[in-house]
């Protein structure tokens, strides 16, 4: 005769293949990738970043502070895994690319995005939060 799991092995298995699932959903990081990149796109097309001047110069730096601090509250409100860090980086450097961005301007700023998401999701949370 074949012993049988207590039920509360079942519910057990059941939460774990809910958790894998979870790990892999990546439709907020996907949303939150073309948000970003078109955010970027519409504040400083990259037909504009041929001029060299002061005024793109600043746009660009502002368009910078806005892209990242977006995406530094998104890393601290938002449980990341290695997949969904992965995933944000390659779905923006895409974007990117099929925006028409220069490659060293698309791998740059893939680069600090990665880079701050990576600090900003495993730094300590502010007390009631």
């Amino acid at each position: 005769m074949t012993q049988h799991p207590s039920p509360g092995w079942h519910r057990f298995e059941i939460l774990s293949m809910m958790a894998i699932f979870r790990w892999f959903d990546t439709e907020e990081i996907d949303e939150f990738a073309r948000s970003i990149a078109a955010e970027l796109v519409k504040r400083a097309p990259p037909a504009g970043l041929e001029a060299r001047d002061e005024k793109t110069s600043k746009r660009l730096k502002n368009t910078h502070h806005a892209v990242f601090s977006r995406a530094e509250q998104f890393a601290r409100t938002h449980k990341l895994n290695l997949y969904k860090k992965a995933r944000l980086g390659n779905q923006f450097r895409w974007a990117l690319k099929e925006a028409g961005y220069p490659k060293a301007f698309v791998e740059t700023w893939t680069y600090e995005l990665i880079t701050l998401v990576a600090l900003k999701s495993t730094a300590p949370r502010e007390p009631g939060r």
